[in-house]
């Protein structure tokens, strides 16, 4: 069982800049590919990106294109999702996701889910 837990969220300006980190229980990310979620209040939970197992390759919501990065960092057994250009519509709590199956932009399509990391960007 893959365990995942995300860290870094808080509260930030906007135009600031955040760092989540995705922690995993065993050297999951090059067996899977890692994805990042996010879920505002009243809201559905949303896509916002994705790196396969290699890291070679990397997709994004384009509601984020050009300010967020996703990586994965082997040695540290994590996977990062750089944050910049922040804006209050990017609040929401934040979850890191492994193993797709299917339409990665879909939340079912994911196997393991961490507890989530709080965004809030002020305005």
């Amino acid at each position: 069982q893959v365990q995942l837990v995300e860290s870094g969220g808080g509260l930030v300006q906007a135009g600031g800049s955040l760092r989540l980190s995705c922690a995993a229980s065993e050297r999951t990310f090059s067996n899977y590919p890692m994805g990042w979620f996010r879920q505002a209040p009243g809201k559905e939970r949303e896509f916002v990106a994705a790196i396969t197992s290699s890291g070679s390759s990397t997709f994004y919501a384009d509601s984020v294109k050009g300010r967020f990065t996703i990586s994965t960092d082997n040695a540290e057994n994590s996977v990062s999702l750089q944050m910049n250009s922040l804006k209050p519509e990017d609040t929401a709590i934040y979850y890191c996701a492994a193993d797709p199956e299917g339409d990665y932009t879909t939340d079912v399509a994911w196997a393991y889910w961490g507890q989530g990391t709080q965004v809030t960007v002020s305005s």
